[in-house]
């Protein structure tokens, strides 16, 4: 993987491949991470992407903060389930449309009414909002909004 060369996704594709150990059971409920300076070093980015792709992984849950040890592989405790934050949210909005509570045309929740009903980032709720339009399911208007896609 060269980071480098697409700066501006390194973080998503640091945070996909730090996901994939923890799905692997490379890393295990509560093993301890490397450090910031340990994964720029074998990604060769700055500490700041690193720190990004592992804000992404701390919102989807798999990973925690343990002040003064580092960070860690979150222990799902008993999760049915290691779904990451966007996916639930986007399968949430999915089932509404299924049900027909949100139809074809509808607007759907803006990215920061999504952060306010789930509890998470901005960033976390344009992710789903962003598996949504790549699965053909939603549609974004510039300057308006995003909608639920005529069939």
């Amino acid at each position: 993987m060269s980071p480098r060369a697409t700066a501006w996704g390194a973080y998503t594709a640091i945070a996909e491949a730090l996901r994939a150990k923890i799905a692997g059971g490379d890393w295990k409920p509560g093993s301890l991470l490397p450090s910031e300076s340990a994964l720029s070093a074998e990604y060769g980015v700055a500490r700041n992407t690193v720190r990004r792709a592992l804000d992404v992984l701390a919102e989807e849950g798999l990973v925690e903060a343990l002040p003064g040890r580092g960070r860690v592989v979150a222990d799902p405790g008993g999760k049915a389930d290691a779904v990451p934050r966007y996916q639930k949210i986007a399968m949430d909005l999915r089932r509404r449309m299924e049900s027909g509570e949100l139809r074809p045309g509808d607007a759907l929740p803006s990215e920061s009414e999504l952060s306010d009903m789930y509890g998470v980032a901005r960033g976390t709720a344009r992710h789903a909002l962003a598996e949504l339009e790549g699965a053909g399911l939603v549609e974004s208007v510039h300057g308006k909004g995003r909608y639920v896609r005529n069939k």
